[in-house]
């Protein structure tokens, strides 16, 4: 029986760990969270349930719990970029709701937590996305800064040409520069031609020209190309 035991845990551990996972695939966060803590305890150390729970922690916008494991996740395993990305972000997001004075006590983590990502893999897109971000909600007397945030657009332009035109777009939408955004647009639908591109033009069209007849053209010529 004791051998039958030994053998059965795993196994046990192993249907918890995969009941988790399928209810976090269905969104079901509230579900999932109490067996992935259950499983920590179990494998304090292991990365993917602990990635797991900041994934949670941040659908939930409880930040302070999601840095807490972005954190840890990052000091286990300090070579991987994407930890350091989800660790800057999720203290982006604590800057946001947590006010000014937060906002200028945590800016300078999360530009180096962004930094180290793209460091550690120099084609990670979603940092440079999210450094272009930080200089453009950043105000100028702590570092907001067009021009840096168009060095990572150009970035972007090398990696990925949509991301590059969707980036340099969103910068003159920030920037309220909407025909030189509408080009930028167009120019990702023409390089990528997926339905984000689209809806981005759209959404330009209808909530910044206040053009919707050109929003709905848009979108119908998406529908039209992608009909089975």
């Amino acid at each position: 029986m004791f051998v039958l035991l030994l053998i059965s845990m795993p196994m046990l551990g192993q249907s918890n760990y995969e009941k988790a996972v399928k209810l976090f695939d269905q969104e079901n966060y509230v579900q999932a969270k109490p067996l992935f803590l259950s499983l920590l305890k179990q494998e304090p150390n292991n990365l993917k349930i602990i990635e797991y729970l900041g994934d949670i922690s941040s659908h939930q916008d409880d930040w302070d719990k999601s840095i807490f494991y972005y954190e840890k996740l990052k000091t286990l395993k300090p070579s991987e970029a994407n930890y350091y990305y989800k660790y800057g972000g999720a203290l982006g997001m604590k800057a946001k709701v947590g006010g000014k004075w937060v906002a200028i006590r945590l800016v300078g983590d999360m530009r180096a937590a962004f930094e180290r990502a793209i460091q550690l893999n120099p084609k990670h897109i979603e940092a440079r996305w999210a450094m272009i971000e930080y200089y453009l909600q950043l105000p100028a007397f702590v570092g907001g800064s067009e021009k840096k945030a168009q060095v990572y657009a150009n970035e972007l332009m090398k990696l990925s040409p949509v991301d590059g035109y969707l980036s340099k777009a969103h910068i003159d939408e920030y920037f309220k520069r909407y025909l030189s955004a509408e080009k930028n647009y167009k120019f990702a639908i023409q390089v990528g031609g997926s339905k984000n591109t689209y809806e981005r033009l759209a959404q330009l069209y209808k909530q910044k020209l206040h053009q919707p007849e050109k929003a709905n053209e848009i979108l119908r010529a998406y529908s039209e190309k992608n009909k089975s």
